[in-house]
């Protein structure tokens, strides 16, 4: 399955083309019903898929202060595993919304590159569906983001300059 995703990094109409892969490929391997895609961008990320984009849109961006999560797994590179809903409101601001859509566990992979965090995934499904055996899959499909969190960073750069 990651060998096809690799292949698919060359096809044109990237990167949504390989995002709805990887979509479709989390969701065979690990399972998720919410699943979105962040870039950092200095102090802040930006979302550059969402499978629930009326919910969570394409290029919301949020300012990354210090928090627990952010020394976990952006500064710390480690994944975040949320079994159930206290986990969430530990790791995120908009804990409620999560929970009325239904979700009530997350894992978070970091995807690093030259030792920096670039960017992560974020999985999320209804309490206590994740297990440490589902976040050692997610952390696989990480590297394959790369290419392009690094693209959309240089597109966010040059559109500031």
């Amino acid at each position: 399955m990651i060998d096809d995703l690799i292949e698919l990094l060359a096809e044109k109409g990237q990167p949504n083309f390989f995002f709805d892969a990887l979509d479709t490929a989390l969701a065979a391997r690990v399972g998720h019903r919410l699943l979105t895609l962040l870039y950092t961008d200095g102090d802040e990320v930006a979302r550059v898929y969402s499978n629930m984009p009326d919910v969570y849109p394409v290029s919301g961006r949020k300012p990354m202060g210090v928090t627990p999560w952010g020394d976990l797994v952006l500064r710390g590179q480690q994944p975040f595993l949320g079994r159930d809903y206290e986990a969430l409101k530990w790791a995120f601001f908009d804990h409620e919304l999560i929970a009325s859509l239904g979700l009530g566990s997350a894992i978070n992979i970091p995807v690093v590159y030259d030792g920096e965090t670039i960017g992560t995934i974020n999985l999320l499904h209804e309490e206590h569906f994740y297990e440490e055996k589902h976040v050692e899959i997610a952390r696989k499909f990480a590297p394959l983001l790369i290419p392009a969190f690094l693209e959309a960073r240089r597109i966010s750069s040059a559109s500031r300059a």
